[in-house]
């Protein structure tokens, strides 16, 4: 286990799917910051699953905050600072001894038991925000990553120009805590495959 790892989550119910690296999986993966400007901000948390073709998850990766100064958490606007202060981030933030290498490194050797490298999209909601940022101060990790990405919320967009009434049906829970972000972009993804794509 690397040492870089703060918290062990659960293990997944599917982690007995485990099997060669595949591909055909997809990498799913939420950041959190202190702000929109990958110039300036910094990312203090990250987490990523991994999910078979059909959305079935596969495993669920480290979850890390990344330490960050106490100017660079100051720094943060007022809905940054509530957000995060209500999930305990930032507490975790300044607890945390992982850096953004520390934990780049953690997670790519995750990923190498489940999908090769250069195979999966970047999965995920409003994903190119995530791919700046980590383009930025994890680049290791986001070369690991196929070009294309696979953004939810282009379905989201697509749903409410189209069929609006579709939308009422998925709601969010907005925890804003990277691991629980997957799981609902996850989840919302499997929601338009059944009533919007109908596969």
């Amino acid at each position: 286990m690397s040492q870089a790892q703060e918290t062990q989550p659960e293990p997944s119910q599917n982690n007995s799917m485990k099997k060669r690296p595949n591909e055909l999986n997809l990498i799913w993966v939420d950041l959190e910051m202190t702000g929109l400007d990958p110039e300036t901000d910094r990312i203090i948390e990250v987490a990523l699953v991994v999910t078979d073709p059909d959305l079935n998850i596969l495993a669920e990766g480290p979850v890390y905050a990344i330490h960050q100064p106490d100017e660079i958490l100051n720094a943060m606007d007022a809905w940054n600072k509530g957000t995060h202060g209500r999930s305990g981030l930032i507490e975790r933030v300044k607890a945390s001894n992982v850096t953004e290498a520390m934990a780049e490194d953690a997670l790519i050797e995750f990923l190498e038991a489940y999908v090769p490298k250069g195979k999966s999209p970047m999965c995920g909601n409003t994903i190119c925000q995530d791919r700046r940022f980590m383009a930025k101060t994890m680049p290791k990790l986001e070369a690991y990553f196929h070009y294309r990405n696979l953004d939810v919320s282009t379905l989201k967009e697509l749903s409410r120009r189209w069929k609006p009434g579709l939308m009422e049906g998925f709601k969010k829970l907005q925890k804003h805590t990277a691991l629980a972000d997957i799981m609902e972009s996850i989840e919302e993804l499997r929601y338009y495959r059944e009533h919007f794509i109908r596969l």
